[in-house]
């Protein structure tokens, strides 16, 4: 089983941090911003961490190939400015040194800018971007606004424009914001691959959705609290077609009251634990909220 979680990459241990965070909860992969998603904050990489990271990677039989970056949302490729396109170009540098192979992006939104001159710019500027080791995944969307790439017709539209090659990141609670029913999963692979193609298919966040169907909205949830359900969820964990794609949670933090302060806690230990055993537990956050108090 290739998953794990977000985790966090910080300015002092960096990717060490990254994976020691990431073998805390069980995982077998991870998923990582390299800086603040909000902003252009950026620390220099630390090749020393680096390289530190990448041993403690090999020791617990973490695969590079299966390590997932994560680019900021601040980067808007639908947009008219070349800011997205050079900020785009660093932070593909900054994976590259790293030594990751795989760059997850959200698409982008047209703002004021109808759909289809929202997309011409996504594939002008991805083109500006150009080829480099690291394979770009497009992420699909809840259609939240004016985002681009809440369906596969637009996400195989971009595939076409862009004159080197893309992968994608099929997100769970996004799909079913932007209108696929998940109970029917096998169906809905079935027009991913009539549309865009099961060979882009190259990392899957695994999220609940606290919105119904083709709501939108994009608001995640724990595995199994939300409206697709914990053993929907597993089917597609567990897929015979997805065996070999790394799985990433996203799923919100549980919230602690502690002395009138609320603090938050990563859930992802105990929701690979409980997607492993296959077996839901109903009391999962109380039992997340007793561990970490």
């Amino acid at each position: 089983m290739i998953i794990g979680s977000h985790v966090s990459f910080k300015k002092d241990t960096q990717l060490v941090g990254s994976v020691k965070e990431a073998l805390s909860y069980g995982s077998t992969t991870f998923m990582f911003y390299t800086g603040a998603p909000q902003n252009t904050n950026r620390q220099p990489i630390d090749n020393k961490l680096t390289n530190e990271g990448k041993e403690l990677m090999i020791k617990n039989n973490i695969d590079i190939n299966n390590v997932i970056v994560h680019a900021p949302y601040i980067i808007n490729m639908a947009s008219n400015n070349d800011f997205a396109v050079t900020f785009l170009k660093e932070e593909l540098k900054r994976v590259e040194k790293l030594g990751m192979t795989k760059l997850v992006l959200h698409p982008g939104s047209s703002v004021k800018l109808s759909k289809d001159e929202g997309i011409k710019n996504i594939i002008d500027n991805l083109n500006k971007v150009g080829k480099s080791k690291v394979t770009i995944l497009l992420e699909t969307m809840a259609g939240k606004g004016t985002e681009l790439g809440s369906s596969f017709e637009e996400i195989k539209q971009i595939i076409n424009g862009v004159d080197y090659e893309l992968g994608v990141c099929l997100d769970t609670c996004h799909i079913n914001d932007a209108g696929y029913d998940i109970s029917n999963f096998d169906d809905v692979l079935k027009q991913f691959d009539e549309i865009i193609g099961l060979k882009y298919l190259k990392c899957v966040h695994i999220n609940d959705s606290k919105n119904l169907i083709n709501t939108h909205k994009d608001r995640h949830e724990n595995i199994g609290f939300g409206t697709l359900g914990f053993n929907n969820l597993i089917k597609i964990i567990y897929h015979d077609k997805l065996k070999d794609i790394p799985k990433i949670l996203e799923t919100p933090y549980v919230t602690i009251d502690d002395n009138s302060k609320e603090r938050m806690y990563p859930p992802y230990k105990f929701e690979i634990e409980m997607i492993l055993n296959k077996e839901f537990d109903y009391d999962l956050l109380n039992k997340i909220r007793a561990y970490y108090k």
